[in-house]
This record gives C-alpha cells, sequence and structure tokens, in this order.
C-alpha cells in the first residue's frame, strides 16, 4: 500500500505533538450525494489498541495482559461492522441518500496504524482515503480522523500549562466539500482524574488554543466555517453543574457567567449557545460563539457515568453555518440504538480479557446541508 505521510506543523505548546498524514492509495473516492447532505461521524471507541508491544499500552493490552493480534483483528472488524451500522441506525441517513460520512472522528486509538487498518478493511468500500493522527509523543492513546474528502491544512496543536502537556493534541485540518472549505478541530481533552477544579485549567487552555486560532484564520479568510468536535470530557452544562463557582472551559451565554469571565479577566473557554445563529447577549462580540445541539436536538447524553447521563462528546458549529450560505446546520444525533447500547440501554464498555461491549461512549452524527445559491444572509 502506497502512503504519503506528513508531519503536521505546531501552532502552540512547548512540547511537538506527534501528528500524520497518510493518503491511501487505490479506493475510488465516491463523490457527495445529489441530496447535498453532509456527514460527519464522532466516537470515542473506548481504548482502540493495536495488536504489538509498543511499551505505552495500558496493561490489559499488552501480551502479558493477554492482548494479541487476534483479538485486535476482532476488534477492527466490531468496531468497522459498527461504523457501517451508524449509516442504518439513524433515521437522517435515508436523506443522505445512503452515502456515508464523509469524516469520522475518532477518540482514543493507538496510533495512525489502527485508523489505516480501519480505512482498509470492512470499510475501504467507502474511499476513507485521507486519514489523520496525532497524540503527544509517549502517550498511549492518541485522537484521529478518516475522510473521504481530502484533508488539507493540517496542523497538531500541543497545549503546555505550567509545565504540565495536555495528553492528546488538538488536531486541526481543513476539508473542501462542494466548493466550500470547513475547518475541523478535533480534540480529547484533559479528564477530571484529578479533581474538576484542578484539571479546569488545563481544558481551558485547550479552549483558548482554538479560539486564538480561528481568530487567526478570520484575519486571512473571514467566509471560514468551524466544527469543533471531540470529547472535551465536560458537559455542555458545565458551568450550572457546578453551581457558577469558576469559569468552566464552556460556558453558556449567561449573565453571570460572562460577569465572573470578565471580573477574572478570562477569554480562555468556548461559549455556547442554543440560538440559531448562535449569539452573544452577554459577552464582549469579539469573541466567536458556538451552537451546540445538546439541550436542542440532542437530549439525555452519549457518555453514563455514575448512574448519571453526560453530555461531554460535542459537536460545537461556529456562526457561518446559519448565514444562508455554504453548508448549513441540519441536524445531529445520538446514536443510541444497537450494536451501539448493549441490553441495558447504555453503553458498555469494552472488555479486552474477554471481547465484550463495543465502547462506553455513544456515537454523535452530524448532518450539514447546501443552501441555496442565493443564500438569505442577514
Amino acid at each position: 500500500m502506497n502512503k504519503l505521510f506528513v508531519v503536521a506543523g505546531l501552532f502552540v505548546g512547548v512540547m511537538l505533538a506527534s501528528g500524520g498524514c497518510a493518503l491511501i492509495a487505490g479506493n475510488e473516492v465516491k463523490e457527495l450525494g445529489d441530496t447535498g447532505i453532509l456527514g460527519v461521524l464522532l466516537w470515542n471507541v473506548n481504548n482502540l489498541f493495536d495488536g504489538a508491544d509498543a511499551g505505552t499500552e495500558y496493561a490489559e493490552y499488552t501480551a502479558a495482559g493477554g492482548w494479541n493480534e487476534q483479538k485486535y483483528a476482532a476488534r477492527i472488524l466490531s468496531i468497522s461492522q459498527a461504523i457501517e451500522k451508524s449509516f442504518e441506525v439513524d433515521p437522517l441517513f435515508s436523506l443522505a441518500d445512503g452515502s456515508p460520512p464523509a469524516v469520522i472522528g475518532l477518540v482514543e486509538v493507538e496510533n495512525l496504524q489502527v485508523l489505516e487498518d480501519l480505512a482498509s478493511g470492512t470499510l475501504a468500500r467507502y474511499g476513507y482515503n485521507w486519514i489523520f493522527f496525532g497524540n503527544l509523543p509517549g502517550s498511549s492513546v492518541g485522537i484521529g480522523a478518516m475522510s473521504r474528502l481530502p484533508i488539507e491544512g493540517t496542523r497538531v496543536h500541543s497545549i503546555t500549562l505550567d509545565g504540565e502537556t495536555t495528553p492528546r493534541p488538538v488536531l486541526e485540518f481543513h476539508v473542501e466539500a462542494g466548493g466550500e472549505a470547513i475547518v475541523f478541530f478535533l480534540c480529547h481533552w484533559k479528564s477530571k482524574l484529578g479533581g474538576d477544579e484542578a484539571t479546569e485549567a488545563i481544558r481551558r487552555s485547550s479552549a483558548r488554543v482554538i479560539n486564538r486560532r480561528i481568530a487567526e484564520l478570520r484575519r486571512e479568510d473571514p467566509s471560514l466555517s468551524y466544527v469543533i468536535f471531540g470529547d472535551l470530557n465536560e458537559n455542555h452544562d458545565e458551568f450550572y453543574r457546578i453551581s457558577g463557582a469558576m469559569v468552566s472551559a464552556l460556558l453558556p451565554d449567561d449573565a453571570w457567567a460572562a460577569k465572573l469571565a470578565v471580573s477574572e479577566n478570562r477569554t480562555d473557554f468556548l461559549i455556547l449557545s442554543g440560538e440559531k445563529p448562535p449569539r452573544s447577549n452577554y459577552f464582549d462580540d469579539s469573541l466567536p460563539v458556538f451552537y451546540t445541539p445538546w439541550g436542542n436536538e440532542l437530549s439525555d447524553g452519549s457518555y453514563y457515568y455514575k448512574k448519571e447521563w453526560e453530555t461531554i462528546d460535542h459537536f460545537l458549529l461556529s456562526t457561518e453555518f446559519f448565514n444562508g450560505f455554504g453548508w448549513e446546520y441540519l441536524n445531529c444525533r445520538v446514536l443510541n440504538k444497537p450494536p451501539f447500547v448493549g441490553s441495558s440501554g447504555y453503553p458498555e464498555a469494552y472488555v479486552p480479557r474477554i471481547g465484550t461491549g463495543l465502547s462506553d461512549h455513544l456515537p454523535l452524527m452530524l448532518y450539514l446541508k447546501k443552501a441555496p445559491e442565493t443564500g438569505n444572509a442577514e
């Protein structure tokens, strides 16, 4: 298999995060359907390790722990088959003319080879010919994307705060669909292991990097659209869950949240809005605002923890998806049907010892639609 590797450039950070792109040859790229619907899938696949020992795996994914190539191959097959099912379990899939998602973002994958194995196996007939991966050197897992559209403009943003580097970088990549460019930021933010307050600053650092990068890109091209997606390890209503005790990395367009941010002179957060188009009623107009489907098209959650749903997996969309031009927001869905949920009705984590379960997270599916050429921007 011929592969073209490109080391992604560093934007922010002291430690260089590793990143790579691969172009998989031999598969014809399938065009978008006549319906003008573009799908994007997001899924935290719950520790997808390959079959070889590299010295950075969790104990249960080593040869000594019982992990091997056969178990890995079975896992690749089950993940691939589940991704194929994602095209079917959502009723909106029929609107896309049966076309698979143009872009798939995956969280908790070990390396670039895992993405290559997914793209060149059962999913090969769909033409995921472009893949992009990034991680922190020495870390156990990273994040990556598979795309039916050419991936361009790749960057790996590594974030370091007070000597601590985030365990996963932010991946930036650009795709062009139907003559319109879309910028994606794929993320796996710092978990709350170690305490909410102790880890919040690191999540805010990730948010700050995204805000700064968007500001830079908008100076170059004000028309670009942005999708932030991934496991952000923070609920869309985090600020309310913590009773407004501190500035969280995800903030609602709320009077108290804005007042607190100003009092602390902070801009290291993403502002979330349920309005279409997203707009701020309380924050400075210079700060970007992103639409969140949670609390609107999305309910319950994507992760079930301590008998409560959490909304830590996200699609956040910039205002350009609501201006009547180019690609427009259509809908977003939680894939909460088999095979993604078990008999309990909840996602079931993969158990490497016996090979049961699929993932402890449910996937999300985003649908964009091509606006009429004329548009009706305000």
